[in-house]
């Protein structure tokens, strides 16, 4: 009976535990065979990045690499899954150097929600547009609005560039006519403009400020004028051994040629508005030899080399001007976004000068008025009809 009751008691465990195996093998199998959950794909917000500037009009030569540089980084960026997972987006936005446009570019870009800006690219148009980023809360980075109080005036706490200012410039161009051409009468031209008249100023007061040389004539033109005659006489009757010109190569082309028609062959000393191969091609014969003051050559720089190949490579052509400031001005702008993880605007400027960022102009940082440390102004030459640097 022993026997038999202890081979019942065996056979109703090994029943359980059968039961038990087939239960957890089906359970085991459905849980196999349950449709895997799809997981919910959360989209994140884009960065929204402007591009602000001139792209259209006598000085799209200006703005549109700007445009270019932007499209480039933005697009290495997002093939590398844009930052912190967020894609970056442009808005591009067109204000043609115009003050009276570049407030309408603004507050379209604001209602767009943008984050932040590279741009704008003349000084008048920047002026007039960093209230309403300002008031918005929105950090702005010019690669080439050079105007002096845009950041010595702490007016603008939300602007910074990757150019050095016009002050800078003016003591370049004079320290080159006094001290590398030898003038002694200087007529100081301008095109009464927040930029070309404040560059000019700047010039007037180093001139004047210095023995070895005399303003002789201090005049501002209209743009976009037909005739600058009445002031090429007056150059020539104010006897002015050099000319100095603060403003934009479609006055400065025009100046020069009229100054060349008369024979007038005094050095023609001009700025980063005229060191553009545009105005090369509008002067044509009559650019040999001009002057002008433009960023330092950083194309030998790793990221400049790779950023212009880029360029060739996408666009089929050589960058235009301001390209590897507008390049720099990018990766400023997403590396403090990147940094901080956050398009706050105290987060973003505290990030700008406490952070470097590597740079085609350099390693980079912004001192507490906006301006980029480092970054300054060479002197070139129209040689058989391309810019080079004077040694």
């Amino acid at each position: 009976m022993k026997t038999l009751r202890n081979f019942k008691v065996f056979g109703f465990v090994t029943l359980v535990v059968l039961i038990s195996f087939i239960g957890v093998s089906l359970f085991t199998a459905c849980e196999k065979e349950k449709p895997a959950e799809v997981a919910k794909k959360v989209e994140l917000e884009p960065i929204k990045l402007g591009v602000a500037g001139a792209h259209s009009g006598d000085l799209a030569s200006y703005g549109l690499p700007t445009v270019k540089a932007c499209e480039l980084l933005v697009n290495h960026k997002n093939a590398m899954n844009g930052i912190c997972g967020r894609k970056i987006v442009l808005l591009v936005e067109d204000d043609e150097c115009k003050p009276e446009k570049a407030t309408n570019t603004a507050t379209k870009l604001v209602s767009q929600g943008v984050d932040v800006v590279v741009g704008h690219i003349c000084s008048g148009a920047t002026k007039a547009a960093l209230p309403i980023y300002k008031d918005a809360g929105i950090v702005c980075m010019s690669p080439s609005a050079t105007n002096p109080p845009l950041t010595q005036s702490g007016d603008y706490p939300n602007f910074y560039r990757t150019i050095a200012s016009d002050d800078a410039q003016a003591k370049l161009e004079v320290d080159f006519a006094l001290g590398r051409l030898g003038v002694k009468k200087v007529a100081v031209i301008h095109d009464k403009g927040d930029y070309g008249k404040g560059l000019a100023e700047f010039a007037k007061g180093f001139l004047e400020a210095d023995e070895r040389a005399e303003v002789v004539l201090f005049e501002g033109v209209t743009p976009g004028a037909v005739d600058y005659s009445a002031v090429v006489q007056k150059i020539k009757n104010a006897e002015a051994d050099a000319v100095i010109f603060g403003g934009y190569h479609p006055e400065a082309s025009k100046i020069v040629m009229q100054m060349r028609k008369k024979r007038m062959d005094i050095p023609f000393i001009s700025d980063d508005g005229v060191k553009d191969d545009t105005f090369i091609k509008v002067a044509g014969e009559f650019a040999e030899g001009v002057y002008a003051t433009g960023p330092i050559d950083t194309s030998t720089n790793p990221m400049a080399i790779t950023a212009i190949e880029e360029h060739r490579k996408v666009y089929g052509e050589d960058p235009g001007a301001f390209f590897l400031n507008a390049y720099a001005a990018a990766c400023a702008l997403l590396n403090a976004v990147e940094k901080t993880g956050s398009t706050d605007y105290d987060a973003v400027s505290k990030a700008l000068q406490t952070e470097f960022v590597a740079t085609p102009l350099g390693i980079l940082r912004f001192d507490e008025k906006g301006d980029a440390i480092g970054i300054g102004f060479a002197m070139y030459q129209v040689q058989n009809g391309v810019y080079v640097e004077v040694e």
